[in-house]
């Protein structure tokens, strides 16, 4: 199948040959028709699988068939229009007419970037972000555009709810992107009020990387008739992607590790995943004092400083990214080539999101945990989850003293330990001691020292 074959708008068909794609993805294929049909839409499918498309594009659709070239003015020309009457302009609520939700900032801003390219030769539609980090004066400006498409966090939306500065009464689309995420995060009752908030005879569209549990129950809930679309294949299972684990003594063995790994001539970018914004700092720190261009990235982290570390990620100034799996949800860097699980994470959902870094846009990646001993069996825990094995590697000179417990038949790799003790290779800066000497307490399973990424409460991650 193709764009052409889709029956899309031509303007769309222009922008989507300009960004070079020539075939729909297995997602596309199949939401796109069923969205231009208007039906409501329940998709399974993992990052990387092309599901911004699958949604956005049937949603530009919709609006360049409905909206003439010349639509009438927006809220801030007839703002302008009164202020040269002389009248104090009042703020007009503005009224989307596709509503996405997202669970983190950068998805929402990739989101709309991806917005924008798709609907480039459409000058009459406007896309906008609503989210945590960004001024209110800045957000207000943005409202009052009248956007047809609305990008948001959840919680942030709210606040424009309750205050009077967003009106849903002609919402036609409503888009869950990563559902999964927003219910990990808490935002349950949020989704609910909005969704109460809109009208009913809109078309839902709800994207998880599983539909079971909670979701698929909120799911059927918010959509009627849907179709039911579940992605498998090459790109779900990750093939495409080497895993491996490495197991480790302690933390100064960790992080002999980690430097051996990065110094890898074959790493074109890497992203390092920490289980605490605290060690995201940290790590960045001492990768950058060892001679990396690292830099970290977190909710704690100002929008404005996101977004620069992200374009310099993408400029190729940042060779290393450590980041924690809030923060590192929508970065679609296709050279990033390798993704290293310094923690590993407090969910095996949130594996598969992390390596999904890596290998995009059909390219071939690595994906490394550095496991201690203890953890061996939340590495099964991964395994039975992606319904894959992940070997176990050893790196000559840098063996583990001793091996994790032995694996049940059928889920181990038969890896042997060594009896010996790495050690940095001559001449080669080490960042293995915190600053001052003393020693860090090692985060177990999704380790938690501060607070962060551990779920609940939306206001831990800073995504409001």
């Amino acid at each position: 199948m193709t764009f052409e074959a889709l029956g899309l708008h031509p303007a769309i068909l222009k922008a989507i040959n300009e960004s070079g794609y020539k075939d729909p993805t297995a997602v596309q294929a199949q939401a796109i028709p069923a969205a231009i049909e208007g039906r409501d839409l329940m998709v399974s499918s993992q990052t990387g699988s092309g599901k911004t498309a699958a949604f956005m594009i049937p949603s530009l659709h919709l609006l360049a068939s409905a909206v003439p070239v010349d639509a009438g003015k927006t809220a801030n020309q007839t703002a302008q229009a009164a202020r040269a009457r002389g009248e104090r302009p009042r703020f007009r609520p503005a009224q989307p007419r596709v509503l996405v939700l997202t669970p983190t900032r950068e998805l929402a801003l990739q989101v709309t970037n991806a917005t924008e390219k798709y609907g480039s030769h459409l000058r009459s539609i406007r896309a906008v972000a609503i989210l945590g980090g960004m001024p209110y004066p800045k957000q207000m400006q943005l409202l009052s555009r009248n956007p047809e498409i609305l990008v948001a966090t959840p919680g942030r939306l709210i606040d424009h709810m309750e205050s009077g500065k967003i009106d849903f009464s002609e919402l036609q689309v409503l888009v869950l992107d990563e559902a999964d995420r927003m219910l990990d995060m808490g935002f349950v009752e949020d989704i609910e009020r909005i969704v109460a908030a809109t009208p009913e005879t809109r078309q839902t569209m709800l994207f998880s990387a599983t539909l079971d549990g909670m979701v698929g129950k909120i799911a059927a809930r918010i959509t009627k008739n849907a179709q039911v679309i579940q992605i498998t294949g090459a790109t779900a299972r990750h093939e495409n992607i080497q895993q491996k684990v490495h197991f480790v003594d302690d933390l100064s063995h960790k992080n002999r590790m980690l430097d051996h790994l990065l110094r890898d001539e074959s790493i074109d970018q890497a992203v390092i995943f920490t289980a605490t914004k605290r060690d995201a700092d940290t790590l960045a720190d001492r990768l950058t004092i060892a001679g990396f261009a690292a830099a970290a990235l977190h909710g704690d982290m100002h929008q404005g400083a996101r977004n620069r570390t992200l374009d310099s990620m993408r400029r190729g100034q940042v060779k290393v990214l450590v980041a924690t799996d809030v923060a590192a949800r929508g970065i679609d860097v296709p050279t990033i080539t390798h993704v290293i699980n310094y923690d590993l994470p407090k969910f095996p959902e949130d594996y598969v999101h992390r390596i999904g870094r890596t290998g995009r846009a059909g390219r071939n990646g690595v994906a490394v945990s550095l496991v201690n001993h203890q953890e061996n069996m939340n590495v099964k825990r991964i395994e039975r989850f992606t319904k894959q094995s992940i070997p176990v590697d050893v790196i000559a000179g840098l063996e583990p003293k001793r091996s994790a417990a032995p694996a049940r038949p059928g889920t181990g790799s038969g890896w042997k330990p060594g009896d010996g003790r790495g050690r940095a290779k001559p001449g080669q800066r080490s960042f293995s001691k915190p600053a001052g000497g003393a020693p860090r307490r090692e985060s177990g399973y999704g380790g938690n020292r501060d607070g962060a990424n551990t779920g609940g409460a939306r206001r831990s991650y800073g995504d409001r």
